[in-house]
């Protein structure tokens, strides 16, 4: 290869870096927005918690599809949501082909017979997943308030309670509740991801509240039926139907709000391969909605504040492609500044882009602070447990990257489900879950490679003199280190995050 070649890729590969670096600049931005909104937040109008009067009927929907290990848990849970009886009915949205129906139809008749309505519901096919079955039960619902919980949840006997009320206002389209975490310290996955949930269900959702738009999680919220409606239904055209259907209702006007303080429990997935169904979901089915609603939204006559905050929710998981490509041309940059020192100026500006950990990190701090506080512990468990998260992120913001072009590009896969476990305890096995599937796959492979590649940038930069990436490529190789070995060793996850005496700990 001539030099000529060589020098044009690396300039390529200069630009792709800047370019990558500037869509998590502006990502950053949008974070520091949200932040500085948290911190001067108001909490949702109270008036209405006092309006015991308003008692509509309620449906409570519940779609299950393969179950077995935690759907009686499920109904159990929602059976016991304090609410007129006579009121309530319950909606068990089973698409399961295993022993999930014969539990669930047991438990229903269970509930039944003490006076609870448990409808167990089945539809001859799976057409439109969880959307389908939604949509399906919304026909025959007779509820004016629909709450949805997923078979994870383990919601409060005060859920309706806490939430209904607001509803006597009529322009109340849906209410969300924060999540929950049952297993958070079961292994560093866990915690990991509770970490980072801890800061959508804080920041996040609380900043885009105040003049933004924010999104229905899916589940632990409820929703005005005639809201479901008037913005066209459930659609089963992209993996995160609740995220398009939260945009629909929104540009119709119809007003969101989320409850911060008012906590619904979950399970998070325990074991690497779940939590990659689960992301894979995620930023795919984004990347799809953000296909289907940019322009809707740019479009709209809200404020260009709204606006601005609505466009870049709904590019979020593009972040990922962001990272990828600036984490694989980030070997190749220190070849360019070895070769190209006229360019020194402009990779010095480029330092200022460290300000996106900085901003990053005080939103993570200010969304943990109070479990750390809670656990005694402080600051110093959270400037260890950020850059792990840093890390394992970026570690898997291939298998992520990978999810949001098929979704860019219109590649339609089914609907994926996370493998439940009933994991609470570390006395509690994942081993032996029948719906876990087979964990190494060519992304994988890739993964490994990639740990191999970001260790010749450590010894690159240490052989050619330039430390300046030095930390981020420790991180990255590390974090993909961490992905793969987590993939095919799945059972190392839970045993890094037990101490000697086979207990959890709180921390990492």
């Amino acid at each position: 290869m001539s030099r000529t070649v060589i020098d044009v890729l690396l300039l390529a590969c200069v630009c792709l870096y800047a370019l990558g670096l500037l869509f998590v600049s502006l990502y950053t931005i949008a974070q520091a927005q949200l932040l500085w909104r948290y911190l001067r937040k108001r909490k949702p109008e109270e008036v209405y918690l006092h309006n015991d009067s308003f008692r509509p009927f309620v449906t409570i929907q519940l779609p299950v599809y393969n179950e077995r290990y935690v759907v009686e848990r499920l109904i159990d849970a929602v059976c016991r949501i304090r609410y007129p009886r006579h009121l309530l009915e319950i909606q068990v949205l089973d698409d399961s082909t295993d022993e999930t129906t014969t539990l669930a139809a047991a438990k229903a008749a269970e509930w039944n017979a003490q006076g609870v309505e448990v409808i167990h519901i089945r539809r001859p096919n799976r057409k439109g997943f969880k959307a389908g079955a939604l949509k399906h039960g919304l026909a025959t619902a007779r509820g004016e308030c629909i709450a949805i919980f997923d078979a994870d949840f383990v919601p409060g006997e005060d859920f309706l309670e806490k939430t209904l009320p607001y509803f006597a206002d009529e322009k109340t389209g849906m209410v969300q509740t924060r999540w929950g975490h049952i297993n958070r310290n079961y292994s560093i996955l866990t915690r990991l991801q509770a970490f980072a949930l801890d800061a959508h269900f804080t920041v996040e959702q609380v900043g885009r509240n105040m003049g933004g738009f924010i999104n229905f999680n899916g589940t632990a919220g409820i929703w005005r039926k005639a809201a479901i409606e008037d913005a066209g239904n459930w659609e089963d055209d992209t993996l995160t139907e609740d995220l398009d259907l939260s945009y629909r209702a929104q540009l119709k006007n119809w007003q969101f709000i989320y409850l911060e303080d008012t906590v619904s429990p979950a399970e998070l997935p325990p074991v690497m391969s779940a939590l990659k169904s689960q992301q894979y979901r995620w930023t795919k089915g984004g990347a799809e909605v953000a296909k289907k609603h940019l322009a809707n939204v740019i479009k709209s006559p809200f404020s260009f504040g709204k606006k601005w905050h609505g466009a870049l929710h709904l590019l979020n998981s593009a972040v990922f492609i962001s990272v990828i490509i600036t984490s694989l041309t980030s070997v190749p940059l220190l070849f360019a500044k070895r070769d190209f020192p006229s360019l020194q100026p402009m990779f010095l500006v480029a330092t200022v882009f460290l300000l996106s950990f900085v901003v990053l990190g005080a939103m993570y701090y200010v969304s943990s602070r109070s479990y750390f506080r809670s656990q005694g512990q402080g600051v110093w468990q959270f400037l260890y447990t950020f850059p792990v998260f840093l890390s394992v992120s970026m570690g898997l913001s291939l298998h992520n990257a990978v999810a949001v072009i098929e979704g860019y590009a219109g590649r339609k896969t089914p609907f994926v489900r996370t493998p439940k476990f009933n994991i609470h305890t570390q006395a509690d096995r994942w081993k032996g879950n029948v719906y876990l599937r087979n964990a190494f796959t060519p992304l994988v492979l890739a993964e490994a490679l990639l740990m191999g590649y970001f260790v010749y940038g450590i010894v690159t930069g240490i052989r050619l003199g330039d430390y300046g990436l030095l930390p981020f490529h420790a991180m990255l190789a590390a974090g993909f280190g961490a992905v793969f070995v987590f993939s095919v060793f799945p059972g190392l996850a839970v045993r890094s995050g037990e101490d000697k005496a086979g207990v959890v700990s709180q921390g990492f």
